[in-house]
């Protein structure tokens, strides 16, 4: 049965932290690796976009202690444990929908997220990676790690099943609904182009979970 998507992660915050470590194929070197692709100088601003408990964070504030960090994330329950993590660091955390919230224009020397936008369409994404390169100062970039279906029929299957249980369940409202529904890593740069972004790279791959860097 589809959840809606705050609701989800509500319901599973308990062991959130150690099921990812635990059960996400190659999640202790993403987490990290993420984290050291990310500014090091004094008072970056950074903004997460599905932070969640704040995973990819951890590496980053032992590298960085004074980056000011801009979390949002759907469920509050998720930002008060990453607020209890990081109680003596600079971080604001905003409970909504990335896709609603104001972001700013160059507001921040970098972004971030990590297994968080495989739930979306390439039309989507694309006005909101355009309002994210907009947030980035000049030279800023995005880093992006997720994982991304392994072909276009792939890709296709998983937003048709999704479509289909929405349908069977009567789902009519324009909620976010949990259920993954990745791009092929070649949508995703697309979208991402589209956007306004000038380059995108891929960085490292574990799998089918790849770090991408895309620079305004």
């Amino acid at each position: 049965m589809l959840e809606r998507m705050d609701l989800f992660f509500e319901a599973r915050l308990d062991g959130y932290d150690e099921h990812m470590r635990r059960d996400i194929e190659s999640a202790d070197e993403f987490y990290p690796f993420t984290a050291e692709r990310l500014p090091a100088a004094p008072n970056c601003r950074i903004l997460d976009l599905g932070c969640g408990t704040g995973l990819e964070l951890e590496e980053l504030f032992l590298r960085n202690p004074s980056a000011k960090v801009t979390g949002i994330d759907l469920s509050q329950g998720m930002l008060s444990a990453l607020k209890k993590k990081f109680v003596d660091r600079d971080v604001s955390l905003i409970v909504g929908s990335y896709f609603s919230v104001p972001f700013g224009v160059d507001a921040f020397d970098a972004a971030v997220s990590v297994e968080s936008l495989h739930h979306f369409t390439k039309e989507e994404k694309i006005p909101l990676y355009a309002k994210l390169c907009r947030a980035l100062k000049k030279n800023g970039y995005f880093i992006l790690t997720d994982y991304f279906s392994p072909s276009d029929e792939a890709e296709r299957e998983y937003r048709n099943e999704y479509l289909a249980r929405k349908a069977q369940q009567g789902i009519l409202d324009d909620a976010l609904y949990h259920y993954d529904t990745p791009l092929t890593v070649e949508h995703e740069r697309e979208a991402l182009l589209q956007a306004g972004f000038t380059t995108v790279e891929v960085l490292r791959r574990w799998g089918q979970t790849y770090c991408l860097r895309a620079g305004r």
